[in-house]
């Protein structure tokens, strides 16, 4: 019994609820129906197929923001070990929005921060959904320094929809901490693994967001502002959100393309919420490989190459075939 359906997904679920019925029906009964129950599950895996390889840049979206997807503790516990959770930014207090500590991934050290939503309306309320304070990025910067001192590298999990715009937030320095993160890890002498698992949103997603190496999953999305948010400033109404989304280019297929990010990671057919398991070794298995290509860079040089990886981003054409002008944002 499907419990949770997006509305692209209705056609497959109507076959699988007739599959459920005939599997019902014929559970103590002598009737063979494996014939007929066969040809269904064919029709729903070439449905599937069908329908998720045409996805539009909303329905990803609807994907990515299914309510039982993995979030940052769950990856943290499928693919590391040792995890010792820190706490507090030595300033104010401790943000639940962001969660971050050593562990170790195959034996090797690494210091973990990470955006944290919550998984039901209680423990959101607790992680603010996600949304970090200025002591949450300043939480973040404490454990990156702290990973220097002892060259541990850093892996950094993006799931927000940006960070939070209360006048609390204001009041204590948001803009400022997400800036000084910006700086700071732009010169950080460790190497730094940054990956989007969910939700990248505007400024609240780049407060630890400068890494090396950028991977995302295959249905996340990462953007400069919300898909509402950007469709209530340019047409002054939220509901055209989908138009937003298709404009900004959020999905990982077009940030590859624009060279924003490193490296899709592969995902279910129908999103990470239906295998923690598979999604996270397939992280897994990227964070290693990543973390293997630049760990023995050496430090100069691996500086140079982050400066120049985020100089590039923002390259686009101007012009008609004739009169073509390149430029950098």
């Amino acid at each position: 019994m499907v419990e949770f359906f997006l509305e692209f997904e209705k056609p497959i679920i109507e076959i699988q609820k007739r599959i459920d019925e005939i599997k019902s029906l014929t559970k103590d009964k002598k009737i063979d129906a494996e014939s007929e129950l066969k040809t269904l599950e064919e029709k729903i895996k070439k449905l599937k197929q069908e329908i998720y390889s045409n996805l539009t840049p909303w329905q990803i979206v609807q994907i990515m923001r299914h309510p039982k997807r993995p979030k940052t503790l769950d990856f943290v516990e499928l693919i590391f070990t040792d995890f010792d959770e820190l706490h507090g930014d030595r300033s104010f207090k401790d943000d639940k929005a962001l969660v971050g500590g050593t562990a170790k991934i195959d034996n090797e050290p690494v210091m973990i921060i990470g955006l944290q939503k919550g998984k039901d309306t209680k423990e959101n309320l607790m992680r603010n959904f996600g949304m970090a304070q200025p002591e949450g990025y300043r939480k973040a910067l404490r454990l990156m320094k702290l990973a220097e001192k002892f060259n541990l590298p850093v892996i950094s999990f993006i799931d927000t929809s940006g960070a939070y715009p209360g006048i609390e937030s204001e009041e204590r320095g948001v803009a400022e901490a997400i800036a000084r993160n910006l700086l700071e890890m732009a010169r950080l002498k460790i190497p730094i693994i940054v990956c989007v698992i969910g939700e990248g949103g505007s400024g609240g997603a780049l407060g630890i967001g400068v890494g090396d190496r950028i991977l995302m999953l295959k249905y996340a999305t990462y953007s400069v502002i919300s898909f509402e948010g950007c469709a209530a400033i340019i047409w002054r109404d939220s509901s055209k959100a989908p138009d937003a989304a298709k404009a900004l280019k959020p999905t990982a297929k077009d940030l590859f393309e624009l060279k924003v990010i490193d490296e899709i990671v592969d995902e279910p057919i129908e999103g990470a919420h239906v295998d923690y398991k598979l999604t996270a070794e397939n992280l897994k298995n990227a964070i290693i490989k990543n973390l293997n290509e630049i760990k023995n860079i050496p430090i100069p040089k691996l500086l140079d190459l982050r400066y120049e990886k985020f100089k590039k981003i923002g390259f686009f054409t101007i012009g008609n075939s004739n009169n073509v002008q390149n430029n950098n944002l």
